[in-house]
């Protein structure tokens, strides 16, 4: 009888921790997962949190440490591509998870580097359609409901996240010409250290790997470098400087269509936090009709300044994190500013050229999958223009400032001049009605003749705002909080309006 009475006791306890649990899991978007791996009912909201991030870790650990297993089982290219960019991508958001669990996190940081993490788990998928090979390798490891998780998480950071404001009385300025002492000198006639980029990088990592602290500076002198680099995240605050657009130039031609996956398509890719990048070149030869991406930041607060970024279809990936892009010239056709980071483009060239025949052309895919995620592309005081080649094309190319990648697509054109090759429509349907009622897209203050509002589409998530203090959550110093960061680079910044 004891026994029993015993037995009941902790049956009941247990029942009232499974009802505690799921009241605390009813309040995230995916409460199955979180009732499955919450391990014990939280105390407060805090203690919520932090074990949804060790539950999500710990599945973003297995799913990884088991996606390494399945390499061997890829039956052609394609399906080791895209199971390739999987393992490589959730390595990230193990990275991403593990530095949002340490101490004194901001809930700023804390959901830019959620949303990295989330934005990983979508890549990976995404490559498999890219090659349109079979995505049953991985299966096995969707089923450890990552992307679930990782959006719970987002979920409850959101409660105790506030846009910071921050505000700074002056703009540091320094002179930004070719470094007095590079920590090292690329040059392809010989003249420096190092006769490749890679070569370069390759060595800052090792010294970064044993204990270096101090902002590394590589100089790249003028040439032609045929290469392709990726900065991993163990290299941090790297500085990349060049002899100037056009002269310092770094160029690949890989693409979809020549069996890579978007993701690695990527002549530069980077990854380091604090990345800084001056007078390059970033290019992809490969031409109008694939995608094929010449640069790819993951970077947090990366800063790109006086660069160039020269490809048609996915030029420029904003991968994910916090970005800043002041005086550059991005040239495409389709979706040639894509991705889904917290990014301010700023004061720059926006060059649109000629597209396979038959095609339109679009500037922005932004890839917001979570409303939560605190991402976007805003691009501000810039000039968007037709570039040559379509100037002279002899034929109406119809261009469009975006359309709706995910499903909560974010972007904004803040006190752009618009040339008349933007279609009076302004924005084009990505697949019928797919999200035209949840995106985000705003105009403000745009002169030109492409900013005409008249024949805009009437979309629900379509915003004309007419005064600042509406836009104001976008500006540099709130949107991706540059203030904080971006003096110390050295690169001018409008902070607001």
């Amino acid at each position: 009888m004891r026994l029993f009475l015993l037995f009941s006791a902790v049956l009941a306890l247990l029942t009232l921790a499974d009802a505690d649990i799921a009241r605390w899991c009813a309040k995230t978007p995916f409460p199955a997962p979180c009732n499955y791996h919450l391990p014990h009912p939280p105390k407060d909201h805090h203690e919520f949190y932090d074990l949804l991030l060790q539950a999500t870790l710990a599945r973003a650990t297995r799913a990884q440490s088991h996606l390494a297993l399945l390499g061997p089982s890829c039956r052609d290219a394609p399906e080791r591509a895209g199971w390739l960019d999987c393992w490589k991508l959730y390595g990230n958001t193990v990275v991403q998870l593990n530095r949002t669990l340490r101490g004194s996190v901001s809930a700023v940081d804390g959901q830019t580097w959620l949303s990295a993490a989330l934005t990983n788990t979508q890549t990976c998928r995404r490559g498999f359609a890219d090659l349109k090979a079979s995505s049953k390798i991985i299966q096995p490891v969707l089923r450890y409901n990552v992307s679930e998780l990782i959006s719970n998480c987002l979920a409850v950071n959101n409660s105790s996240y506030n846009a910071f404001r921050v505000s700074i009385k002056k703009n540091f300025l320094e002179q930004l010409t070719v470094p007095k002492r590079a920590d090292m000198v690329v040059a392809r006639d010989g003249s420096g250290g190092y006769g490749s980029i890679k070569a370069a990088v390759d060595a800052a990592t090792r010294r970064r790997l044993k204990g270096f602290r101090r902002r590394i500076m590589i100089y790249v002198k003028a040439g032609v470098y045929d290469e392709i680099i990726t900065v991993k995240s163990a290299l941090y605050d790297l500085t990349l400087i060049g002899d100037g657009i056009g002269k310092t130039v770094i160029t690949g031609s890989r693409s979809v269509a020549g069996g890579y996956t978007t993701f690695s398509s990527a002549t530069f890719s980077v990854f380091g936090d604090g990345f800084i990048a001056r007078r390059l070149t970033f290019r992809n030869t490969f031409g109008p009709g694939s995608q094929a991406v010449a640069l790819l930041s993951g970077s947090d607060r990366s800063v790109f300044y006086r660069c160039s970024m020269e490809g048609y279809q996915d030029t420029l990936s904003v991968y994910t994190q916090r970005q800043f892009y002041r005086e550059c010239d991005i040239y495409g056709t389709i979706d040639f500013i894509f991705g889904n980071a917290a990014v301010v483009i700023q004061r720059s060239s926006i060059i649109l050229r000629k597209p396979l025949s038959g095609e339109s052309n679009v500037i922005t895919a932004q890839g917001r999958s979570d409303p939560l995620q605190n991402t976007g592309i805003v691009i501000q005081a810039s000039r968007i223009r037709a570039g040559p080649d379509l100037r002279t094309a002899g034929r109406r190319v119809h261009s469009y400032l975006g359309r709706p990648w995910q499903l909560h697509s974010r972007t904004l054109y803040l006190q752009n001049y618009m040339g008349s090759v933007i279609d009076p429509a302004g924005w084009m349907e990505f697949n019928g009605r797919f999200a035209l009622d949840t995106l985000y897209y705003a105009e403000y203050k745009n002169t030109g003749p492409g900013s005409t509002l008249l024949k805009r589409v009437n979309w629900k998530g379509l915003h004309e705002f007419r005064s600042a203090s509406q836009v104001s959550e976008f500006t540099v110093g709130n949107f991706i909080g540059g203030g904080k960061w971006i003096p110390p680079t050295g690169v001018p910044f409008d902070l607001g309006f």
